[in-house]
């Protein structure tokens, strides 16, 4: 049996794009160039009938070290917690204030993207943040 090298994280949302776009601007992802044919990923959607139209969107990693990231549209909205979510990495190794410090500069830069602080979770040594995304997705800041 081979062991799995790569993977993907999917997002079920009702904007894919916007939401991808989030996470683009959160993790520093970028879409992937436009499928062959087309000279931008408009003239892609153009090509696309009305109900296709938009339905997905997709980012990568530009270091190629992360994984790709999906957003695919789905008709009912999200009603409870999300059972997997993302963990924010911009902590690591700090501890104390000095951890805090970073993930509040974090949180401050991630709030005019439309995410939302939820809770802070720090007991003078570890600490992570609760947010949500622009659909409410919950995800850390860690």
């Amino acid at each position: 049996m081979s062991s799995i090298k790569q993977f993907q994280v999917t997002f079920d949302c009702a904007e894919p794009e916007r939401v991808g776009r989030f996470w683009c601007e959160v993790l520093g992802y970028v879409p992937p160039t436009p499928p062959q044919g087309f000279a931008t990923w408009d003239d892609y959607e153009d090509s696309r009938s009305p109900e296709e139209r938009g339905s997905w969107f997709a980012c990568t990693d530009p270091t190629g070290v992360g994984p790709r990231l999906y957003f695919q549209r789905v008709p009912e909205g999200k009603v409870v917690k999300n059972r997997v979510h993302l963990d924010v990495r911009v902590g690591t190794g700090l501890v104390g204030e000095e951890r805090l410090a970073a993930l509040e500069a974090e949180c401050a830069r991630l709030l005019p993207l439309g995410a939302v602080r939820v809770q802070l979770l720090y007991d003078g040594h570890d600490s992570c943040i609760a947010m949500q995304d622009i659909e409410g997705n919950e995800f850390c800041i860690d």
